[in-house]
């Protein structure tokens, strides 16, 4: 066993190895986690133990990182031990990590009905194809990387959905000393988000005549050959909702207020959980359904009505 190996190096074997299995983009983040985050605390070490990883992780939460972020880079950092303990190139130690509790968790921002139908109002009265992916978005639940790669032939007027099967994002890329960001358009992150989601019948209304004149392969939000990218469509949006004077919300909130409003007209959390591409139904049961006080009494009330 090679115990004097630097992290440094058995993270640069083990980026050559996974680079072979992963999308660019995961690959992207990985390199981003381990040179801003793991080099800089551990690239020298040849024998990383739990209370280096324990310090680590206590001094990034204390330099604000959220708990997610902190966890990611604790991923990252396992994959890289246990590809450096199986090449024989570092020993692997158990590592057992303690965070403190987290905080309770902030709602998601989400538009009130009025400042919905606002908007919604706003966007069919003043059509442009960026208004026209912003009413997408409240009545279908896309991510703004999926609208932005939405091209006209993912809309289909005779069955009445959108098919969900790619986004774009501008990833960072580390290559050495070299550092540059690329905008790529690729399969979204997992299977489930592979998704056909029904048009409301406003929103049908909407595209189909538009359906006669445009090319299949132009983007929706452009009309053209190239698409816009989200960096600069949530500029757009951060500019119009000034404009309407509407409370400040980062545009995922859309998402979020398409997935409030189909919790709040009944549909079952499963089917919710499917429209939105999530992974597994407990990550929409965590996010959206939160009963209120009315709520909670009703079910206390019915089940004193049934001890009777």
């Amino acid at each position: 066993m090679e115990k004097n190996t630097t992290f440094c190096e058995v993270a640069a074997q083990w980026k050559a190895d996974k680079k072979q299995y992963v999308k660019k983009s995961t690959y992207a983040a990985y390199c981003l986690l381990i040179q801003s985050h793991l080099i800089p605390e551990l690239g020298e070490r040849t024998d990383i133990r739990e209370e280096e990883v324990q310090g680590l992780v206590n001094r990034k939460l204390a330099a604000g990182l959220s708990q997610k972020t902190v966890r990611d880079i604790l991923v990252v950092l396992k994959m890289i031990l246990r590809f450096g303990a199986k090449h024989g190139l570092q020993e692997l130690h158990q590592i057992d990590i303690v965070f403190p509790t987290e905080r309770e968790k902030q709602d998601v921002e989400v538009l009130t009905i009025t400042n919905q139908r606002q908007l919604m109002t706003y966007v069919k009265e003043h059509f442009t194809f960026l208004n026209l992916g912003i009413y997408i978005c409240l009545n279908a639940g896309l991510r703004i990387g999926e609208v932005c790669a939405l091209q006209w032939d993912d809309i289909d007027v005779a069955s009445g959905a959108i098919r969900v099967s790619k986004t774009i994002q501008r990833i960072y890329l580390v290559d050495g000393e070299e550092k540059y960001t690329e905008l790529i358009i690729d399969k979204p992150k997992t299977k489930n988000s592979i998704r056909e989601i029904p048009m409301t019948r406003d929103l049908l209304a909407l595209v189909r005549p538009l359906k006669k004149i445009v090319r299949g392969d132009f983007y929706v939000l452009t009309n053209a050959a190239e698409p816009t990218e989200p960096r600069t469509y949530r500029s757009y949006f951060n500019k119009l909702q000034q404009h309407l004077g509407l409370p400040k919300m980062r545009f995922h909130g859309l998402r979020h207020s398409f997935a409030t409003r189909c919790i709040e007209s009944k549909c079952d959390y499963k089917t919710v959980s499917v429209l939105l591409g999530h992974s597994n139904i407990s990550t929409t049961l965590n996010l959206y359904v939160h009963p209120n006080m009315e709520q909670k009494r009703k079910c206390i009330e019915t089940m004193g009505k049934m001890l009777k």
